[in-house]
């Protein structure tokens, strides 16, 4: 049984959304994630931030136009993760949309090159003697790469989202939310998101020099809003209100069938119905298959399927990430496994004191593309910001890092060298994730700095974990009618949380199925019906002993099987009534 601390989420509806004709239960759930405008919760595209307002974007743009004018030799250079995925899929098609015929793209092999425009991609790259590099989530790092690329007389513009460092490349063009003196208002937009808006911007440039005609007609550029979806919500950047109107005007192409064909490959083979999908459909089933390819072989199987012109294609694509993800899944469980163990070791050493602040592991048998995935879910089990190495080859080990509310991670890392110059040769990330290198030799100096900066960072009441609900449920709200109100009414993500409840039930009867998962029938109190739930990775020593009520954390869902809809709870907490 847990100790978490249940915060129910309790806020005032303004005047405005009082008014506002819709479900009385959303009026309250949107309340409570400060909305205070229905115009808010307009996802028109009417509402998306200017593409001028990017720093640099018009530059980028007649760089990138100029090589389409003159069929220059373009090469996209991507990220290996979701994100890197759709947005190389992204540029592709727009810049062949646009009518350039020699445009290619190349991601790095995570095991062999690591990770951006590095000197050793651009050599790579400069096998097909491009005219123009383009970099999608990554670039704003790259000082050597673009360095590189210059010298070989290759102009680069920089798409990213990154926070950059002290000292940004000399590219041709960046175009990144992030970087110093830029004014658009969303610095949360992922990767993906800052390609689209240069794609926009490319085509108002061609606009402008008269390059579309009868024969060569203007893109509706909404095409491409499902790949735009996808890559936000599965980069788990905050949905703010641009990020919204971008995933929704996504999702309502994708539900009306008009996206490509590797985006339905992926619904289907992870048994999603393309006319009810979800943005948590993204974060739970598309999104991980697509990142299998990455962690575990080459993202480029990844980017083919976003890219297929058949469906045939696709789906033969979207079978081969299927299997990356079922063996992923494998891996994953086995290092978890290890790492709980080693954990536990750590913990009896401390003889009843908390564990560290900040958590560091390591294992030499470890899969360098998991160990962000093992980061997370140690993080999850003991709300501490957690680092997880793996063996890099050459005496070097390469981490992945998962933060807590309230801790920053790159600003962590970036600390450690001021403090220690020379112990991180390469780290880059966000807030909540961020990746570094170390020498083997280091390791257990970094670990020792790691917590250290950690502890001046974070109280003890930070790092008591806090679960937020949406408070109960009313009897009369208890209804498939309302999970189904609710499934469709997100974009739900981060920091736009989908709706979680805590209520108390009576557990009418239990059992496990696939061998790891708690299915229960419940009775709620305050409506009196009972409901069928199931508790994913929990087991029966989760209810209280000698039996008993219960108080639930949970998210109402709609099961659909042999064609019938079912009200169905998704228990993420429980704890004795």
């Amino acid at each position: 049984m847990s100790s978490n601390k249940i915060i129910r989420r309790e806020s005032v509806l303004s005047k405005a959304l009082d008014g506002f004709e819709m479900h009385p239960l959303l009026k309250r759930i949107y309340a409570n994630r400060n909305i205070k405008d229905p115009e808010q919760i307009d996802y028109a595209l009417v509402h998306l931030q200017d593409y001028r307002l990017l720093k640099g974007i018009e530059s980028a743009a007649r760089i990138v136009a100029d090589a389409v004018i003159n069929q220059q030799s373009v090469i996209i250079v991507g990220d290996f993760d979701a994100d890197g995925a759709t947005s190389s899929a992204l540029v592709v098609r727009a810049l062949r949309l646009f009518g350039l015929t020699t445009v290619n793209y190349l991601v790095p092999n995570r095991f062999e090159y690591g990770y951006g425009l590095t000197p050793e991609i651009v050599e790579v790259a400069s096998q097909q003697s491009p005219d123009l590099i383009i970099t999608v989530d990554n670039g704003i790092s790259s000082v050597e790469g673009v360095a590189a690329a210059q010298q070989n007389n290759i102009k680069v513009v920089i798409t990213d989202h990154h926070l950059p460092a002290a000292v940004i490349p000399a590219a041709d063009a960046i175009v990144n939310p992030n970087q110093h003196g830029c004014s658009f208002p969303s610095k949360s937009l992922a990767g993906v998101g800052v390609a689209f808006y240069l794609m926009l911007a490319v085509r108002a440039e061609l606009r402008e020099q008269n390059w579309f005609s009868d024969e060569k007609a203007e893109p509706n550029m909404g095409a491409l809003l499902d790949l735009v979806a996808l890559g936000t919500v599965a980069d788990v950047v905050p949905l703010d209100e641009n990020n919204r109107v971008l995933v929704e005007q996504g999702l309502l192409r994708i539900r009306a069938g008009n996206c490509c064909y590797g985006i339905q490959a992926l619904l289907r083979i992870a048994g999603k119905d393309l006319r009810s999908c979800t943005s948590q459909d993204f974060g739970f089933f598309v999104g991980p298959r697509l990142n299998a390819a990455g962690r575990l072989d080459d993202m480029s199987t990844g980017i083919e399927c976003l890219l297929a012109d058949d469906m045939t294609s696709a789906n033969d694509h979207a079978a081969l990430l299927d299997d990356l993800n079922r063996q992923r899944k494998e891996i994953e469980s086995d290092m978890l496994q290890q790492a709980m163990k080693a954990l536990d070791i750590q913990l009896k050493q401390m003889q009843g004191q908390p564990l560290k602040a900040g958590v560091s592991l390591y294992n030499p048998a470890w899969h360098q593309g998991v160990v962000g995935l093992l980061a997370s879910r140690i993080k999850e089990r003991f709300h501490r910001p957690v680092i997880a190495f793996a063996d890099a080859g050459n005496d070097e080990i390469k981490g992945s890092a998962r933060s807590i509310p309230g801790l920053h991670i790159r600003d962590v890392l970036d600390a450690i060298t001021k403090k220690y110059p020379h112990l991180i040769p390469k780290f880059g990330g966000h807030a909540m994730a961020a990746g570094l290198s170390l020498k083997k030799s280091d390791y257990e100096q970094f670990s020792q700095a790691f917590t250290e900066e950690v502890e001046t960072c974070l109280s003890e009441k930070d790092l008591e974990k806090v679960i937020e609900t949406d408070g109960g449920i009313l009897a009369d709200e208890m209804t498939l009618d309302s999970a189904e109100v609710l499934r469709l009414a997100g974009p739900w993500g981060q920091q736009f949380p989908q709706p979680v409840f805590d209520d108390e039930f009576d557990v009418l009867d239990w059992r496990i199925v696939g061998e790891k998962h708690l299915k229960f029938q419940l009775h709620h109190k305050t409506s009196g019906c009972s409901i069928d739930a199931i508790a994913f990775n929990k087991n029966s020593d989760e209810l209280p002993k000698g039996g008993g009520s219960i108080r639930a954390v949970y998210r109402m869902d709609v099961n659909e099987f042999r064609g019938k809809k079912n009200l169905q709870l998704i228990v993420e907490h429980i704890e004795a009534a």
